[in-house]
């Protein structure tokens, strides 16, 4: 029990007698500084001063001549006056006396000098300690007045540059960087509203007029439920997609040993029918990748990638679709044809709710690829995308690649090797580990 007292005694005498207002510390410290350094040179100077006078005064003592060996020092020598060593005794005593007086008065003296240049010095520390932290205090109150309403401004802190700029630049590019989050925080709150919002008010509009039309008939109230219900799909397909952007914003929860190869084969038999039925000619080429990740989520990359490029394409498009290790990364890579599209509009594809040659109402909410871009920030992933000449869109995502052996295979078990559909034209070359 003494010994934990003992133990918390000096942490809470610490927060005591060190101020909590840095300018004090501050200038205790120039102050503690200056009266050390003018310790040790008032500490020299004495040194020096007491040296040099105790080494004139023995000079002057041996200046009566030497004596010869064994003689009395008490006798007077050959040729002195009688008194002579008497006199030196005397004279050499009253040196001595005269001597620790000065050297007295001197640490005095300097130790008055001492005291009023250590109270000239704190009042200096604390004028210059002011001085130091003007700019911070500057900061501090404009980083106050900072809110949600003008997060605009910035610091705008000018001078050399020093470490103070350097702290103004960084915050600058933090009030920066939630600037833009903020305003793509609200378009995406605008842009989810009126996605929702449309659709409840043409439910509304067909309850509505279900009630009111008293000649309905049993066909009609069927048609109603149908499109009742379809709308209901559109919604849980967006609802689904905004808590998918949601969950992979906020990071990665799982860590799964996954290929490519595995999620994506299983991505294309999923579909395989809408390509068909489009038309399409799907050109493959699926190499082992391995990865660490969450296999749900990099599962919805591929898919959405796929959805992108089957939805956005023309009647007998091409769809390329390829895995393979590239430069130390798993990459999976989708290109397809379809509708021109400017370099300056690649950006904004990745931007949530934005459509391109589409309109509202065409089942496309216009979050595919921002989820895309999401999961691939959460795996570490880089997203590189570029519009083909010709029309359509090229794009890469290049995943860590995990260090495993080629003949291992993602959490959902071995999947056979793929085989190309003769029907889709599909040119498919499915690298087994077999086959290398």
């Amino acid at each position: 029990m003494r010994l934990s007292v003992l133990t918390r005694f000096p942490q809470s005498a610490y927060r005591l007698l060190v101020p909590k207002r840095i300018r004090l510390r501050l200038t205790l410290l120039y102050g503690f500084l200056f009266v050390l350094s003018g310790a040790v040179l008032l500490l020299i100077t004495y040194l020096l001063v007491s040296n040099a006078t105790s080494s004139f005064i023995t000079v002057e003592s041996k200046s009566a001549g030497p004596q010869s060996p064994g003689s009395d020092p008490d006798k007077p020598s050959a040729g002195l006056p009688p008194d002579i060593g008497g006199v030196a005794r005397q004279f050499g005593e009253q040196s001595v006396r005269q001597h620790g007086a000065q050297m007295h008065d001197l640490l005095v003296q300097s130790g008055i000098a001492l005291g009023i240049t250590t109270v000239i010095s704190i009042a200096l520390g604390w004028a210059v300690a002011g001085r130091v932290l003007r700019p911070l205090r500057t900061m501090t109150s404009t980083i106050r007045r900072i809110s949600a309403r003008n997060v605009h401004e910035r610091l705008a802190f000018g001078g050399p540059r020093d470490e103070l700029t350097e702290l103004a630049d960084t915050v600058d590019g933090l009030l920066g960087r939630l600037e833009t989050a903020l305003d793509s925080h609200k378009r995406f709150v605008a842009n989810a509203a009126h996605e929702l919002r449309t659709p409840l008010t043409l439910e509304h509009a067909l309850l509505e007029e279900s009630l009111i039309d008293r000649d309905a008939t049993l066909d009609s109230f069927r048609e109603n439920f149908e499109r009742l219900l379809t709308i209901s799909k559109q919604q849980a397909r967006l609802l689904e997609s905004l808590l998918t952007l949601s969950s992979s914003e906020r990071g990665v929860d799982r860590q799964e040993r996954l290929d490519l190869a595995v999620l994506t084969r299983q991505v294309v038999d999923t579909f395989r029918p809408k390509i068909e039925r489009r038309g399409l000619r799907l050109e493959a080429s699926i190499e082992s990748a391995a990865l660490t990740g969450d296999s749900a989520l990099v599962e919805r990359l591929v898919a959405n990638l796929l959805d992108n490029a089957v939805d956005y394409n023309v009647p007998g498009g091409l769809l390329e679709l390829r895995t393979a290790v590239e430069n130390g990364r798993a990459v999976v890579s989708v290109a397809n044809t379809g509708q021109e599209i400017s370099p300056e509009q690649v950006d904004r594809l990745f931007e949530p709710f934005q459509r391109l040659h589409r309109t509202a109402g065409d089942d496309h909410h216009g979050l595919g690829l921002s989820i895309v871009r999401a999961i691939a920030a959460a795996h570490g992933a880089t997203l590189t995308a570029r519009a083909r000449p010709g029309g359509g869109l090229y794009v890469v995502a290049a995943f860590p690649l995990r260090r495993a052996s080629a003949s291992h295979v993602g959490p959902r078990g071995h999947q056979p090797p793929y085989v190309p559909n003769a029907r889709t034209g599909d040119s498919l070359l499915a690298r087994t580990p077999e086959s290398g």
